[in-house]
């Protein structure tokens, strides 16, 4: 089973959440609430994830082993515990900050308990055995494609072409050591290429000294993203590709063209794709640090690049 067709397989399920009310463009966040906790499982079995692992309880087996009502119940006390840190008893079981930063304010807005074990019970049936061979970052960015191709709104205003990020990568020919930003990551598509061009085109990462390879996993690689669901995705992705970022994850929540993008650390290489949509739409930029006075966001981030 090749990825394209796990991809497609993983879409079909998409008929599961419409006929439970979902609406089209939350299909992808609906599914991957439940995917990444599949992912995460098969990522650990594997050995591929030693770090940021979801707590006893609230793992794939915890789920795949119930059924009825009890399954969907126990379902939202994962997802409110891994959005909060805490269980239903006030007791914390969730400290990771890149956990509690990509399930924040999770919730499922499934309501019949058989169309949740159906997801469930068809994800098992996914050969994950070729989907780790091929890397499940690279899955869950196909699934992403999948839906930006497909829906006329929502992933499609975040995602960048692969084949154009890649053609922009080769140009740029990023290196170990340098500090990467995208100012308007998305997905995080090209910071997660970049790191891909670096490890394949470096053979001693491994003999770097700790305080390189620390910046490399921790500091290379930095992004903000404004719209939360959006930002979540990105999370996700990055940890998938094993991409850890500081406190905040690879990718922080804020708007570029305001105080936050201040605060990003200054870069070496920005490689991004910024907002093309009409220039006075939504909020206008805030910043004070910008040569020019404008209402443009496009020349707004211009400026900021």
């Amino acid at each position: 089973m090749t990825n394209n067709d796990i991809v497609q397989k993983l879409w079909n399920l998409c008929d599961v959440l419409r006929d439970d009310g979902i609406n089209y463009s939350d299909y992808v966040t609906e599914l991957v609430l439940l995917l990444f906790i599949k992912m995460e499982y098969e990522n650990t079995e594997a050995g591929l994830l030693n770090e940021h692992k979801l707590p006893e309880g609230c793992r794939w087996p915890d789920l795949s082993s119930k059924s009825g009502l009890n399954l969907l119940n126990d379902y939202r006390h994962i997802l409110l515990a891994l959005s909060t840190g805490k269980d239903a008893d006030g007791n914390t079981v969730v400290s990771d900050h890149l956990i509690l930063a990509i399930y924040a304010d999770a919730q499922t807005r499934l309501r019949e308990p058989r169309h949740l074990e159906q997801l469930i019970k068809s994800l098992d049936t996914i050969d994950w055995f070729s989907a780790r061979r091929d890397g499940l970052g690279d899955l869950y960015e196909g699934l992403l494609e999948k839906n930006a191709s497909e829906t006329k709104s929502g992933a499609g205003q975040y995602f960048t072409p692969r084949p154009l990020i890649d053609s922009i990568i080769r140009c740029i020919k990023p290196q170990a050591g340098e500090l990467i930003q995208d100012p308007a990551a998305g997905t995080a598509g090209f910071l997660i290429a970049a790191d891909a061009y670096i490890k394949s085109h470096n053979d001693d990462l491994y003999d770097l000294d700790a305080k390189a390879q620390s910046f490399q996993r921790n500091k290379a690689f930095v992004g903000m993203e404004l719209v939360p669901g959006t930002r979540r995705l990105a999370l996700m992705n990055c940890l998938l590709h094993g991409m850890e970022g500081d406190a905040e994850g690879v990718v922080h929540l804020g708007n570029t063209l305001g105080l936050p993008g201040t605060q990003l650390p200054k870069a070496d290489v920005i490689l991004t794709n910024p907002p093309f949509g009409t220039a006075k739409g939504g909020g206008g930029p805030t910043r004070d640090d910008f040569t020019y006075k404008t209402g443009n966001k496009q020349l707004a981030f211009l400026q900021h690049i």
